[in-house]
């Protein structure tokens, strides 16, 4: 927080757009393999080459004037006359150098971010979590709550990968987490909705992303929460619906099975999204809250 909040004082680029670019690309460097994981503070990643400049014969360059003249990206942000990307403060330094260059408010910087990720998902996510770095007015936004009331009745086990047959041969991509009709569901991260409505599959559903390019998917449901919206913000423990048996045909079909709760992962990693194994989690969760409550 105190490099973001440093860097927001030389460029005039919010704190928060700043926090949220960096922990997207720290998040995609973990989903991938082809890119070095983060060795310091910041996430942020830019190829050598073109820190310093592609024409530059010496792609570890860490002069700013010769940088400057193979147009590289890389600029000194603190002044020690060296552009290197083993500084965090010249790697956020210069980002935001670049950001700037389109403007300091919301739309400019959504232009900006587009035209140097040129993936509209991509910018999606960075300024959801720019919204939620703003809305909490902290970067430590980590805490899962398990997505039933953990001293209520219900059962699960893995489920992941399991065959399913309607619509098709299909790889279950969840846990279900049997429970009464109409028993809480709630967000188990904090996050925005990204999705609400209907789907033939998994009938009233929603979707929301965390900060770490999650996607938390919770299907079946009886129903929304009262005035739940697209886009809102939600935090761990927040009650977004209610345990149902909807799904498996048109709007509004429901018990064709026993009434659970259908909770499953996805991960983007900059260039795709797919679906992981939720069961570890959901055990982790379920065991952290109930100590918790002891």
């Amino acid at each position: 927080m105190t490099l973001y909040k440093q860097i927001e004082s030389i460029t005039n680029i919010p704190w928060y757009y700043l926090a949220g670019i960096d922990q997207y690309e720290r998040n995609v460097r973990q989903a991938r393999r082809d890119l070095p994981k983060a060795e310091g503070i910041t996430g942020i990643y830019i190829r050598p080459e073109i820190w310093a400049g592609i024409l530059n014969p010496d792609i570890t360059d860490e002069n700013p004037l010769s940088i400057q003249f193979f147009n590289g990206f890389g600029l000194d942000g603190n002044g020690d006359k060296k552009a290197s990307l083993k500084n965090d403060v010249d790697i956020l330094y210069t980002f935001a150098h670049y950001l700037q260059s389109y403007g300091t408010d919301h739309d400019n910087i959504k232009i900006g971010l587009w035209d140097y990720y040129k993936r509209d998902k991509t910018v999606g996510i960075i300024i959801g979590k720019a919204r939620l770095y703003k809305h909490f007015g902290r970067i430590n936004l980590d805490e899962h709550a398990f997505p039933l009331p953990v001293r209520s009745h219900y059962s699960y086990r893995n489920t992941w990968g399991a065959a399913r047959g309607w619509g098709g041969r299909r790889s279950h991509e969840g846990t279900d987490i049997f429970a009464s009709y109409g028993l809480p569901v709630r967000a188990t991260a904090y996050g925005i909705v990204e999705m609400k409505g209907w789907n033939r599959f998994g009938g009233w559903r929603i979707g929301i992303r965390d900060i770490n390019n999650n996607y938390h998917y919770f299907a079946h449901l009886s129903g929304f929460a009262k005035d739940l919206q697209l886009g809102q913000i939600v935090e761990p423990g927040m009650l977004i619906g209610g345990v149902g048996s909807s799904g498996y045909g048109p709007p509004g079909t429901s018990g064709k099975f026993p009434p659970h709760l259908h909770y499953g992962i996805y991960k983007d990693n900059g260039y795709t999204e797919w679906s992981f194994d939720p069961y570890p989690h959901l055990k982790l969760w379920e065991r952290q809250e109930r100590n918790k409550k002891k």
